[in-house]
C-alpha cells in the first residue's frame, strides 16, 4: 500500500505539530504569544526549514514575532532534537506567512462588497415602493 505523503511532507507536519507546543511551553516572551505556526517547508535535503507563523487577530505584529523566534531558533533546534528521532534537525528560519494576512484581506474586501450590494439593493428597493 504506498504511502500518501512523502517523508519530506510528513516530517514537516512533525515539525509544525512540535513547534507549535514548544512555542506555547517553552517560550515565556509576551511577543511571541498568540503565534500560530501555520506550515513548515523544509530543504530537500532535511538541513534547513522555512517556519511561517502568523499572529491571531494582529498582523502587525508578526515580522516582530519572527524576529523573536528566529533569535530563539537554537534553542527551539534544541527542543526539536529531544522530541524528534531525526538524523539531523533542520535549521529553523521563522517567517510572517502573508497568504493567511492577504486571504484576510480579501475576505473583508467581499464582506463590505456584500454589504453595499445589500444596502443599494434596499435604497432602490425603497425608491421603487415611494413610486408606486
Amino acid at each position: 500500500m504506498p504511502k500518501e505523503y512523502s517523508r519530506k511532507s510528513r516530517i514537516n507536519i512533525q515539525l509544525q505539530r512540535e513547534l507549535t507546543g514548544l512555542i506555547r511551553d517553552e517560550l515565556t516572551d509576551p511577543r511571541v504569544s498568540n503565534v500560530t505556526v501555520t506550515r513548515v517547508d523544509s530543504s530537500p535535503d532535511m538541513r534547513n526549514a522555512s517556519v511561517f507563523i502568523s499572529v491571531m487577530g494582529e498582523d502587525e505584529r508578526i515580522p516582530e514575532a519572527a524576529k523573536v523566534l528566529n533569535h530563539a531558533s537554537g534553542r527551539l533546534r534544541f527542543g526539536l532534537g529531544r522530541r524528534l528521532k531525526l538524523r539531523h534537525i533542520p535549521a529553523l528560519h521563522f517567517v510572517g506567512d502573508m497568504q493567511l494576512v492577504q486571504a484576510t484581506r480579501v475576505s473583508q474586501v467581499i464582506r463590505e462588497a456584500i454589504r453595499s450590494d445589500e444596502g443599494n439593493a434596499r435604497n432602490r428597493d425603497g425608491e421603487d415602493n415611494s413610486d408606486a
